[in-house]
């Protein structure tokens, strides 16, 4: 038995008030607010539960399980924690004092359907010629930015994007916790680190993109963009490693570029 399952069944039981959600295709994110009070989206419209944990207790436990499995723990030193679940499922934590009513978890599930550019064009979120643009643009190596808003699909359209990238190509991929799934046969993936509980050992974003500058890519693909590693993209993206993708929290196009020289100021 493997690593992977056996965390896969030790999580399983301990989120097992939410399992059912977990196994649900037509949920897509489940938001704990408290052991008492749990919300999921589902076709995109938020929805009460009756689902519950026994106590703050039973909460943390499956927390820390869910943290065990990408080797990070809880701790008042640090009380935001990104962590991922063995299939993939995004999880973000927050506890308490800064969440007021406790231990606060949401789970961005891992889409088990893997899109493509002909699906889009299928149910109608691009054209055809929408989606043979972008592919010219990917195969010329023009750099590209998805913007949107949260649960928009940004990553979902970075995966279709990055489809269109030649499998003769090396690709290093970033991110703060390990979401897209490339279908090419030559990809590097890493993924950050936050600091021990000592203050130590942490990598960053920007840590691991200055570090795959010399990884010999051919694409550097970031999940999503958030800080001064903003600079360093845009000195790479104009100085030799274009094709270059990433995402980026904005609404319409002027306000992500805006955002983009934001955050490469800090």
């Amino acid at each position: 038995m493997s690593m992977t399952s056996i965390f896969e069944a030790t999580v399983n039981h301990f989120l097992g008030p939410i399992l059912p959600f977990m196994q649900d295709p037509e949920v897509s994110e489940i938001m704990i607010n408290s052991p008492h009070e749990i919300y999921v989206e589902r076709g995109g419209v938020l929805v009460k539960t009756d689902a519950r944990f026994e106590d703050e207790a039973t909460l943390l436990a499956a927390v820390n399980n869910v943290l065990q499995y990408t080797g990070k723990r809880m701790s008042s030193e640090h009380p935001l924690i990104d962590s991922r679940l063995p299939d993939g499922s995004r999880v973000h934590v927050v506890l308490a004092p800064l969440s007021r009513t406790g231990t606060c978890m949401t789970i961005r599930k891992f889409s088990k359907v893997t899109f493509d550019g002909d699906f889009l064009v299928k149910v109608g979120s691009w054209t055809a010629q929408a989606m043979e643009y972008l592919q010219i643009c990917v195969k010329a190596e023009k750099n590209l930015l998805v913007a949107g808003g949260t649960s928009s699909g940004k990553t979902s359209l970075l995966n279709v994007l990055s489809g269109f990238v030649p499998h003769n190509q090396r690709i290093v991929v970033i991110e703060d916790s390990a979401e897209l799934e490339l279908q090419q046969d030559h990809v590097v993936s890493l993924e950050s680190r936050p600091p021990d509980r000592w203050g130590r050992g942490e990598v960053g974003i920007r840590d691991l993109f200055r570090s795959s500058l010399r990884l010999r890519p051919d694409r550097i693909i970031i999940g999503e963009v958030r800080g001064g590693e903003a600079l360093d993209m845009i000195q790479a993206m104009t100085s030799g490693h274009a094709g270059s993708m990433s995402t980026l929290h904005a609404n319409v196009a002027i306000d992500a570029l805006n955002r983009l020289e934001t955050l490469a100021m800090m």
